[in-house]
């Protein structure tokens, strides 16, 4: 069964902590706050109140194999990088850090963080595309420069079918799902169902093929690079593993 710890309890820990803890209980929790830990107790299996800085105590409270560690103490980036480094030599696989700046995740990345987050950059790349297009609901980021985002059909798509619309020849987007003008639910294809006004089609696809799809303008510089977003939010994902 597959060990979790939860060290420092900052808003990006307490978030996650409550969605892992709807399915396991197999938890460890360090905080040096009792009040925080308090909180927590009856949602996990075991809950400290430590100093991470104190490496003899660290390593008494996290004996057990722990296959993956979230380490929320930003900005205390001393502490970040001190029990991300521990965390390496006990051999934890997964090693999740919350960090606020690009120049504190590459440190983090060399010490063994495997994934770096920083959750204002995160929100940036959903919210920002939000904010510039008036025909884009939902976006998100998956990987690299594939996104999923919900957009409303386009005008000159009324009428067509999918087949007859070929978007993924001839704009490099894949419709996976649509929803109509009256429907909270996603309906599965149909090869003969026509777009209607105000449909609503969940769409796979690299970002500028989604941008220009939602048509979401672009400067000429912007254009021009791989991924608008990614230029712009500057990602650490080169500290991804």
């Amino acid at each position: 069964m597959r060990q979790y710890a939860f060290i420092g309890l900052g808003t990006l820990a307490m978030s996650m902590l409550e969605r892992v803890a709807e399915v396991t209980d197999q938890i460890i929790v360090i905080d040096k706050d009792p009040a925080l830990i308090d909180r927590v107790k009856d949602l996990v299996k075991t809950a400290f109140v430590a100093d991470v800085l104190d490496e003899d105590a660290f390593e008494k409270v996290l004996p057990d194999p722990v296959n993956v560690a979230l380490v929320d103490l930003a900005p205390d980036i001393e502490a970040s990088l001190l029990v991300t480094h521990r965390l390496k030599k006990l051999g934890v696989q997964e090693i999740i850090v919350k960090a606020d700046s690009d120049e504190k995740a590459e440190l983090l990345g060399l010490l063994g963080a495997t994934r770096i987050v920083n959750s204002d950059r995160e929100a940036a790349a959903r919210i920002v595309p939000l904010m510039l297009s008036t025909t884009l609901y939902n976006f998100l980021p998956i990987g690299g420069e594939l996104v999923m985002a919900e957009s409303e059909a386009p005008h000159a798509l009324v009428g067509k079918t999918l087949i007859e619309a070929d978007l993924r020849q001839k704009q490099g987007v894949n419709v996976i799902a649509i929803r109509t003008k009256n429907s909270s639910s996603y309906r599965n294809l149909d090869r003969e169902y026509r777009l209607a006004k105000d449909d609503c089609l969940l769409l796979v696809g690299l970002e500028k093929d989604v941008f220009a799809f939602s048509g979401l303008p672009l400067s000429m510089s912007a254009s021009r690079r791989t991924s608008t977003l990614n230029s712009i939010l500057k990602p650490s994902t080169k500290h991804r593993g």
